[in-house]
């Protein structure tokens, strides 16, 4: 720790209300990192209470060019609210209020700290939805959410956090306290400003509260889980799926590997014997649902499935979407290190995309498990490390690099709703041109000219 910072972190703490700088070691430990492989100690930790605590923290921050990392739940998969440069971890988790629900406007009013699941649960009460679903939606935030464009597997149909973000109260570096957007479902009242931090990783403000889209929730739900003996079957079948003019509300998919893993979890009979297994959804009027499945699954029996079953309503379908839920459980059940990696590519390469892994997997021995998000090509590509032999991390870098330069050859993106952060911060230079990483550091320097917002990601 510079010498410094001992007497100027006791400065802050008095500007503070009693509780909102937390010193301790057990307090700093619990916000050095996310669910990556990565951590740091910070040297405080800020819990704020209002936006005026957010603004006088970072005030004084930059006043003294002390580094800044915001953290929402802690629930992210690259490190990206590591504070790997030490200084102040800011905790949204006290800012954690729904301010307003107005089912007349469809919108919904909320502090960054609400955890995602708690605004949907508390719409859908009201018959209004809010879409964006990300696998830990019961644990993390909506700041978390909009500082990732996080998505789920309902982004297919309905769209990643960012079509849902209609304004934003932003704390710049400096303390600044900005209102962009508005509470209108069309606004082009200028440049989309809001929109510029959704997805930014807590390098260019600090969202402490953000209007965001509802929409009338739909009342019907049916799916179906549908097993096939081959990867290519299933692929088969998702382009059926699509050219026969089916939009569906969620469409995944999963590989042997995983299934073998959550079949032994599970024990489940809709996984028994599948080298792949699709679920796939539809929403809206129950009339129209009901026919709409059942013309589905012709669609799809024309591809030789070995297994349909049919979900119809709500309490049905969930049982589908828990079994989906085990797929990351079932894999690290086997022992070995699951990295997961988000990549994304057009929806026409997946079949690509397959073949591709597979060759990973011969080539290097070592196990490639692929499920997640096909309706829109948001595979995730977990490799399996056992990290109890010799030279394995050395080994695990090799071929996520080769996994990377791959995707990008396919015309894809390395990542697709986790964010850069640290965990592929490497791979930056490869995924962006030369001329958008200069435009990127023209922003950066532009709300943050003395970089003390989460430093040490991949703008430095």
């Amino acid at each position: 720790m510079n010498c410094n910072v001992p007497s100027l972190l006791a400065r802050l703490k008095r500007q503070l209300a009693p509780g909102e700088l937390r010193l301790d070691p057990e307090t700093r430990d619990a916000h050095s990192g996310d669910k990556w492989f990565a951590a740091h100690l910070p040297d405080a930790v800020a819990l704020p209470r209002s936006v005026q605590s957010v603004s006088r923290t970072l005030r004084f921050a930059f006043e003294h060019r002390l580094p800044v990392t915001a953290r929402g739940a802690g629930y992210g998969y690259v490190g990206g609210c590591v504070p790997s440069r030490g200084g102040i971890a800011l905790s949204l988790a006290r800012i954690n209020r729904i301010k307003e629900i107005n089912a007349g406007d469809f919108v919904a009013v909320v502090q960054p700290g609400v955890i995602t699941a708690t605004l949907q649960d508390s719409v859908e009460k009201l018959g209004l939805y809010y879409p964006p679903d990300p696998a830990s939606r019961a644990d993390c935030s909506l700041g978390g959410n909009i500082a990732t464009n996080a998505g789920g597997p309902r982004c297919l149909k309905y769209g990643v956090t960012r079509d849902y973000v209609l304004g934003l109260e932003v704390v710049l570096a400096d303390g600044a306290v900005v209102r962009l957007g508005g509470r209108t479902h069309k606004n082009k009242t200028g440049f989309d400003l809001h929109r510029l931090f959704v997805g930014s990783e807590g390098m260019l403000g600090v969202v402490t509260e953000a209007t965001l889209k509802l929409i009338p929730l739909p009342p019907y739900r049916a799916c179906l889980g549908v097993g096939f003996d081959s990867m290519s079957a299933a692929t088969h079948a998702i382009r059926e799926i699509f050219a026969t003019g089916f939009l569906p509300s969620a469409l995944e998919l999963a590989d042997e590997f995983t299934l073998a893993a959550a079949y032994k979890r599970t024990g489940s009979p809709l996984l028994a014997g599948c080298k792949a297994h699709i679920i796939v959804e539809l929403d809206g009027q129950e009339r129209s649902v009901r026919a709409e499945i059942a013309q589905l699954e012709k669609v799809i029996r024309s591809a030789k499935p070995t297994a349909v079953r049919r979900g119809l309503g709500s309490e049905s379908c969930e049982k589908f979407w828990q079994l989906r839920r085990e797929f990351s459980y079932a894999l690290r059940d086997t022992g070995l290190t699951k990295l997961n990696e988000d990549i994304v590519v057009p929806r026409g390469r997946l079949d690509e995309l397959f073949k591709f892994t597979a060759r990973l997997q011969r080539k290097h021995k070592m196990p490639v498990a692929c499920f997640g998000h096909a309706g829109d090509g948001n595979i995730h590509v977990n490799v399996m490390v056992d990290r109890t032999k010799p030279g394995e991390v050395r080994r695990e870098d090799k071929i996520l690099d080769e996994l990377f330069r791959g995707v990008l050859a396919l015309d894809g993106a390395i990542t697709g709703e986790h964010g850069i952060g640290l965990a592929k911060k490497p791979w930056w230079p490869l995924a962006a041109a030369p001329q958008s990483q200069t435009l990127h550091q023209m922003v950066k320097k532009a709300l943050d000219p003395r970089g003390i917002l989460n430093p040490g990601k991949f703008l430095g």
